[in-house]
């Protein structure tokens, strides 16, 4: 076997697409736990928006001139985010994942990023075995929660979409509980109409890039995150990501009907700030 790496192309959005929902449906399958990516289309359609979207950088493993794994960095802030490595389930165990997670960190360094951050699905031993062996740390333990929408009024608080005239301030609030803004992100947010901020008075005091797997979500306190939960009309993807070790946001969600899918380890390299505040990550982190 001889293993080449290329950038990803949008070329390549059908066939990463399927080595995708190849690669979570046999894990999943295996452990009796739901798919991330349940059918073929959602694979492709991530990976399309990946491989096309300029804020990504992207990286295909070739056998052959055979596509058969592929990883992608979010660039779009000071601290990148990695998503996961897929090979096919013909392919793995052959090295092919630590290829591209080893070419990923390469470029975050050469690049300068002071940290990289990941969440890994617990189920998944060998995943967890990679990121640690590539020297990632434990950080904490998330809960990725779905169910119907909270319909429920957060008292001192109003939730309405984001605009552009938020983005300083939301900035700066993401600074205050993380240490670094994630301003591409919410850049993304309002151009894509996914973006909601809350408001206590006339401060705003949270906001989030979308609820669901995609999104993250800051705030000064619980109510603030609770209330952008309850302002959203859909939580997309398997579901939004909860840090566990917030009881009081995680009890919040499943004493409103929604329910623990599976857990995700979040790991980071470099630079890592406690969170200041409340928080929901993204896939991306």
């Amino acid at each position: 076997m001889t293993i080449k790496l290329r950038p990803g192309t949008p070329a390549d959005a059908e066939t990463c697409g399927q080595i995708i929902f190849d690669a979570f449906s046999a894990i999943s399958s295996q452990l009796n736990f739901p798919s991330d990516f349940p059918a073929h289309e959602v694979g492709i359609g991530v990976a399309s928006m990946l491989l096309s979207h300029p804020g990504f950088y992207s990286v295909v493993a070739e056998d052959d001139g055979i596509v058969v794994g592929s990883n992608f960095l979010d660039e779009r802030c000071s601290v990148a985010g990695l998503g996961h490595v897929t090979v096919s389930p013909t392919q793995q165990n052959s090295g092919v994942g630590r290829r591209l997670m080893q070419h990923m960190l390469d470029r975050a360094e050469e690049r300068g990023y002071p940290g990289v951050r990941l969440l890994q699905s617990t189920y998944h031993s060998r995943s967890l075995a990679l990121y640690a062996s590539t020297n990632f740390d434990v950080r904490g333990i998330c809960s990725v929660v779905q169910g119907p929408q909270v319909r429920e009024q957060v008292p001192g608080r109003t939730v309405r979409a984001i605009t552009s005239a938020d983005l300083d301030r939301c900035n700066r609030l993401c600074f205050r509980i993380h240490g670094h803004d994630r301003s591409g992100e919410v850049g993304d947010s309002v151009q894509q109409g996914m973006g909601l901020v809350v408001e206590s008075g006339d401060r705003i005091t949270g906001y989030t890039t979308g609820i669901g797997f995609f999104g993250h979500s800051v705030g000064e306190g619980n109510d603030d995150v609770k209330a952008l939960i309850a302002g959203s009309t859909e939580y997309s993807g398997p579901g939004l990501i909860v840090p566990a070790r917030n009881t009081d946001l995680l009890r919040w969600c499943l004493n409103h009907d929604l329910r623990i899918v599976q857990n995700m380890t979040l790991m980071t390299i470099g630079l890592y700030n406690e969170p200041q505040g409340a928080w929901l990550p993204s896939i991306l982190m």
